[in-house]
């Protein structure tokens, strides 16, 4: 059984906050730097919306493509670290582009659909590998709790970081600001990558036959946990990210772009509080509990949270404290539910191999990936619909700042 080192847990948890910082930007802020920076007709956005439906369902699919490049990989540096690295010097500048080429119209939406593409498929990379690299660490169950523990207490950091800082930074000249933020996160994002490549050591694992998309699909049909799990953590997913998208939106119709930042940036410290809480309360939760009765505890618990938060204004008072409040335990909550997922998926690895004799890490890890990807997708049909149809987006165009320039 391969043991886990300190250094390594610390080594690889770490490189997790630059990687996450950028995709937090892209996935929370993006549209909305499209929606209250560009002025697009309703046409053009409606365009780009799809665009980026697409796009994330392509990405998606890609995301098995990619786990599957990855598990026929030989290179010297490892089957894992060459994919980090190169995957997070190409995002890093795919994100520095995406947030200062501004042409206007229509071919800002041709642009917009060359370089969302390109975003997705250049993070996949990075995505897939990192991840992929995790269970090959440790198959001692409880270091591998330990370590995902850790790994998302610095996502958490990545996330809050940028969830809390942009939305105070760009109340004023909002173009320049998101293209300052860009470049900022896209260096981090690289340097923390760098870590884990140059600083983790791979394991060396028993060779596995090439993997061909008819065996790959032949191995999911064999993996029935898998299959559950992944179906689970698509639906958990699309609800977590519907949460963000309208929140923000919400926070801006109520109060006002100004205002509506300030709450914004509370709303995301509370994401931050929140998540933070569940990294740290999960190894004593699962002492204490076993998983099946911490993911009801958590599916409840997020039920009663969410019930609460959407009476606000007609059975609650639209007070700030209130709303904080059940938005810490929404996310708190939350926080449970991910580490849940990213352990189970992770421990199908082994049940693979223990009733299949095979592993696939790469393959196996991907479908959280496919999972997030494909619900962010949906997430981002639903909420631009909502936004068309309701005539937020209408709404939106004519009060925030797209006249900086």
């Amino acid at each position: 059984m391969n043991k886990l080192d300190a250094r390594t847990k610390w080594i690889y948890s770490i490189g997790s906050v630059g990687r996450d910082a950028g995709y937090t930007l892209v996935s929370m802020f993006f549209l909305t730097y499209i929606q209250y920076t560009m002025n697009l007709t309703v046409a053009q956005f409606s365009v780009l919306s799809f665009i980026m439906v697409a796009a994330l369902v392509w990405d998606a699919i890609n995301d098995l493509l990619m786990g599957m490049i990855i598990e026929n990989t030989r290179f010297k540096w490892g089957k894992f670290k060459p994919w980090i690295f190169m995957g997070a010097v190409l995002n890093a500048i795919v994100i520095v582009i995406m947030f200062s080429f501004r042409p206007q119209g229509w071919a800002f939406v041709a642009a917009f659909a060359v370089l969302y593409v390109f975003w997705g498929m250049t993070y996949t990379m990075n995505d897939i590998s990192y991840y992929g690299l995790l269970p090959s660490l440790t198959s001692d169950p409880k270091e591998r709790n330990q370590l995902i523990t850790l790994m998302n207490i610095f996502i958490s950091i990545g996330q809050f970081s940028v969830a809390v800082a942009v939305p105070a930074l760009v109340a004023g000249n909002a173009v320049q600001m998101y293209r300052n933020v860009a470049f900022v996160v896209a260096l981090c994002f690289i340097a923390f990558q760098a870590i884990t490549a140059f600083g983790v050591v791979e394991k060396p694992r028993r060779q596995e036959e090439k993997l061909t998309l008819q065996k790959m699909y032949g191995r999911f049909r064999e993996n029935d946990q898998l299959v559950t799990i992944g179906i689970a953590a698509l639906f958990y997913y699309i609800g977590a990210g519907l949460l963000i998208l309208f929140g923000m939106n919400f926070f801006y119709m109520e109060f006002g772009y100004a205002e509506g930042g300030a709450y914004i940036t509370m709303f995301t410290v509370m994401y931050g509080l929140g998540t933070l809480a569940s990294q740290f309360m999960f190894p004593l939760l699962t002492k204490w509990l076993s998983r099946s009765r911490l993911l009801t505890l958590t599916y409840g618990a997020l039920l009663l949270f969410y019930g609460l938060f959407l009476s606000v204004g007609y059975v609650l008072p639209k007070e700030p404290i209130l709303i904080y409040m059940i938005e810490f335990f929404i996310f708190f909550f939350h926080g449970l539910g991910l580490l849940l997922m990213v352990v189970m998926i992770n421990n199908t690895i082994e049940y693979a191999e223990y009733h299949h004799g095979y592993r696939h890490d790469s393959v196996i890890s991907a479908v959280r990936s496919f999972a997030v990807k494909l619900a962010t997708g949906i997430d981002q049909g639903i909420v631009v619909l909502v936004l068309i149809l309701s005539g937020v987006y209408g709404v939106s165009q004519e009060t925030v700042p797209w006249k900086y320039p």
